[in-house]
């Protein structure tokens, strides 16, 4: 029988993933602590597809592995527990490096120590290993000028004078992460790769970019500003956007995201590194105007406030990831945030609030 074990397998990717598991896996195991940043009760979501065995577990406890590994053998293994709150990382640092850094090497010390190796790891990582990314001028000339400074943001200097961001792209763009989130999430890809490499097992990397969908938390005041500005718009508020609004991101609906994870501990192919995309970057200012246009909303406003750690763009190609995992994204923007709210729409009064 094979068996496929998904850390934080409770959470909103998790359990997009999990209907995909069951139809590939004869056994699918999630194992999350249900934070209560993330679920608003330690029950098993409602989402998660009843196949799976849910462990209420946390990944930085070793007798939380040796228990699990005691009953099941993984033949893949989808790493998705991380905590991931990129401005929280900056003020709550030991927490992150905790989750996500010890937690990873509390599964592979696990597994080392049963002589457990499985076949592929999958690690679901972030944009947020790029930092700020590659820039180029006028004269085609490619720089890395990393995090923009304190006094670059108190002077609404958003951009870098005289440069023009590029998307990521894994083969070619370096990381440098800007935020302690970022770090970890490269800290992560490096330590797999490192006991995979000495221990037979494959490892496929996907970096994604900003997830957004039905079944994101509504609660977690760290991550989905989609959410955030879908709820403002409904309650006929106008969305504040920060610095200038013109800042670029690339937003990949859920279900699309799902299927590059499940083609990424599939395929037939070992190594790959992709980014997780739609390819289209649009500004904050334009995903604030979508949501405001659904609900009739007052326009958005631009505050000029930011958050240290913020990069500026955060866009990327995704051919690597159409070229390897034979997937490619299926969700604009526009369809993507109405289908959120409806969702939102559909949620208890309480709970959507």
């Amino acid at each position: 029988m094979s068996t496929c074990l998904v850390t934080g397998g409770a959470g909103f990717i998790g359990c997009a993933v999990s209907h995909h598991l069951v139809t590939q896996f004869d056994k699918v195991i999630a194992v999350d602590n249900l934070h209560p940043q993330v679920h608003r009760t330690p029950t098993r979501p409602t989402a998660l597809a009843t196949a799976v065995e849910l462990r209420v577990g946390d990944v930085t406890e070793a007798g939380m592995w040796d228990e699990l590994l005691s009953h099941a053998t993984p033949d893949v293994v989808i790493h998705l527990a991380a905590e991931t709150g990129t401005g929280q990382s900056l003020t709550e640092a030991s927490r992150h490096a905790h989750v996500n850094v010890v937690g990873t090497t509390r599964m592979l010390d696990a597994l080392a120590a049963r002589g457990v190796a499985p076949k592929r790891f999958v690690l679901a990582s972030s944009r947020a290993v790029y930092g700020e990314g590659a820039w180029i001028d006028g004269n085609g000339n490619v720089s890395y000028p990393g995090q923009r400074s304190a006094a670059m943001l108190e002077a609404s200097t958003w951009d870098f004078p005289g440069l023009r961001a590029l998307p990521f792209r894994a083969d070619t763009t370096q990381p440098h992460p800007t935020s302690v989130y970022g770090a970890t999430k490269l800290a992560q890809e490096h330590i797999l790769n490192a006991w995979a490499l000495s221990f037979g097992s494959s490892v496929n990397i996907v970096r994604l970019q900003n997830v957004y969908g039905p079944g994101q938390s509504l609660t977690n005041p760290y991550t989905g500003i989609v959410s955030l500005f879908a709820r403002l718009a409904k309650a006929k508020k106008s969305i504040p956007v920060y610095e200038d609004g013109a800042m670029l991101r690339d937003f990949v609906f859920i279900d699309d995201v799902a299927r590059a994870i499940v083609g990424a501990a599939t395929t037939s192919r070992e190594g790959v590194l992709a980014d997780i995309g739609t390819g289209v970057s649009l500004s904050i200012a334009d995903i604030a105007q979508i949501a405001a246009d659904i609900y009739g909303a007052p326009p958005p406003h631009v505050t000029a406030q930011y958050r240290n750690g913020d990069v500026r763009h955060a866009a990327c190609e995704v051919d690597i990831a159409v070229g390897q995992l034979d997937w490619a994204p299926a969700v604009p923007a526009n369809e993507g945030i109405r289908r959120l709210c409806a969702w939102i729409d559909g949620m208890d009064e309480d709970v959507a609030a």
